[in-house]
């Protein structure tokens, strides 16, 4: 394994994410990069779409979201891909994402907040490890998590 990266989600490098494959069942847990990017296209000025990758490989893929009225980021729709899961790349990848909410891109806010499906016990165990803890809010399958960031 390369180090990992994040790279902005671009006309270089979109059909890469296009490309991307969840894991059989999967789809209940994250939405395709597809249907994020459109998000990413409609929330463009609080919103940072990533590549992860592996070297030049893009191995998944998540978005980074500032949410203005609760002055809070948020990390939505982080995936692997189907063949490169369960060799670190999650982990990696977050710590990638928390150091670029660090820089405060688009507030100044040390508040991460995330949601995960309660099944999806994999998520559940990496969120967990970074310090993340339930907020108590949910929404049908799907518990939120917050997480304080130090400076």
């Amino acid at each position: 394994m390369n180090k990992v990266t994040l790279a902005k989600i671009d006309e270089s490098n979109f059909l890469d994410a296009f490309h991307l494959e969840l894991g059989e069942g999967q789809e209940r847990f994250v939405s395709h990069p597809i249907r994020s990017l459109a998000q990413a296209y409609v929330y463009y000025h609080q919103c940072t779409p990533f590549g992860i990758y592996d070297g030049d490989t893009m191995v998944g893929y998540v978005m980074v979201i500032y949410d203005y009225d609760l002055q809070e980021y948020n990390i939505w729709h982080m995936m692997i891909d189907c063949k490169f899961q369960g060799r670190g790349y999650g982990k990696l990848a977050m710590e990638q994402c928390l150091a670029y909410i660090r820089t405060r891109p688009f507030g100044n806010s040390n508040r991460v907040v995330l949601t995960c499906n309660r099944d999806n016990e994999s998520a559940l165990r990496l969120y967990r490890q970074f310090g993340f803890t339930e907020t108590g809010n949910s929404d049908e399958d799907e518990l939120e998590f917050a997480l304080t960031l130090e400076n």
